[in-house]
């Protein structure tokens, strides 16, 4: 294909995922290159949305949280996410990439609030818009925030980049045999229980017939492969 599948795409990168090989915290080098990646997918034309996750940050201060009432330990999650979306934020400034915070809590010193008009706005002028805060509930993932915006933002396709280039039958570090799905139904995925979003997000997805594809966000090119129809990652389908 010449020209992109998708126009508009909802992007769910997890906070693990900027890490790099760090135990913790933000690698630089990491946060560089995937940005450039949306970069390619940018100047193709696509309108892209991110929901950033943050258990990069979040796993630091995890053994104090132990034994923290869970709504607490949710909103702390939820100000990590806000911290991902400015360091995103930031790089994308480097790199000459236009883009928004958006929080799900009130944070106006540093991040607008969501408002999904204004978002799509944004979105339609070119601009990067990232979704800081999950959902603004404890409770509810940043899996169920993604494909949530997916579906507020009238996104074509979620895009769950992980650490593995798709679904697999089994688990692909322990089973060397094990075959990755190119195409899966939501209901397949939910009877099979693989992992590929939290039930709640799954749920959403299917019911609002919202395609989502699972693809390695370390491999490069990857995002515009996936982005320009081609064989990549695994594709959970009405």
């Amino acid at each position: 294909m010449t020209t992109p599948a998708f126009k508009r795409i909802l992007l769910k990168l997890s906070g693990e995922a900027l890490m790099g090989d760090d135990s913790y915290g933000i690698n630089r080098a990491t946060i560089e290159r995937i940005v450039a990646e949306i970069k390619e997918v940018v100047d193709l034309g696509v309108e892209v949305g991110v929901v950033i996750g943050g258990g990069n940050i979040f796993r630091g201060v995890a053994p104090a949280a132990a034994g923290m009432d869970r709504a607490t330990a949710d909103y702390m999650g939820m100000m990590a996410t806000v911290m991902n979306a400015l360091a995103l934020q930031d790089a994308m400034r480097q790199i000459g990439l236009v883009s928004r915070v958006q929080s799900a809590l009130t944070i106006e010193q540093v991040a607008e609030p969501y408002i999904r008009g204004k978002a799509i706005r944004y979105l339609e002028e070119g601009r990067v818009v990232i979704f800081g805060a999950g959902t603004g509930n404890p409770f509810f993932t940043t899996d169920t925030a993604a494909a949530l915006r997916g579906m507020e933002m009238n996104a074509d396709i979620v895009l769950k980049a992980t650490k593995v280039d798709g679904v697999y039958t089994d688990d692909p570090k322990t089973h060397p045999d094990a075959m990755r799905y190119k195409t899966l139904t939501f209901d397949e995925a939910i009877i099979k229980n693989l992992k590929v979003m939290d039930a709640t997000a799954l749920t959403l997805c299917r019911d609002q017939k919202l395609p989502i594809c699972v693809f390695s966000i370390f491999k490069q090119g990857a995002l515009k492969r996936v982005v320009m129809g081609e064989d990549e990652g695994t594709h959970v389908l009405p």
